[in-house]
């Protein structure tokens, strides 16, 4: 599978936005992971075509994925952003069956993650 790219990191303000881009999105199941310093990768959101959406509980309410099927794209809307959710943010494209959705496991390319900070 083509390895996904991700863009629109950068450094924000608690209680900013940001909005991730990534492309291309994969066929049917597209999620966004992330990864703090010492830390294992943290499942945050994932999109499929046919299943609907998923969301970390630290995501619910803030966060929202989607897709452009014309575009190719998978997007991750950040809204009221806090210190704690700054991370490399990894999209995560594919699927390789036999793992849950939140299982880093389950995708089969992933992209070289942009970096998100957000500052108190």
């Amino acid at each position: 599978q083509v390895q996904p790219v991700e863009s629109g990191g950068g450094l924000v303000q608690a209680g900013g936005s940001l909005r991730l881009s990534c492309a291309p999105s994969g066929r049917t199941l597209s999620a966004w992971f992330r990864q703090a310093p010492g830390k294992e990768r943290e499942f945050v959101a994932a999109i499929s075509t046919v299943a609907g959406l998923y969301y970390a509980d630290s995501a619910k309410g803030r966060f929202t994925i989607s897709r452009d099927n014309a575009k190719n794209t998978v997007t991750l809307q950040m809204n009221s952003l806090k210190p704690e959710d700054t991370a490399v943010y990894y999209c995560a494209t594919g699927r390789k069956g036999g793992y849950t959705y939140n299982d880093p496991r389950l995708y089969n390319a992933w992209g070289q993650g942009t970096q998100v900070t957000v500052s108190s």
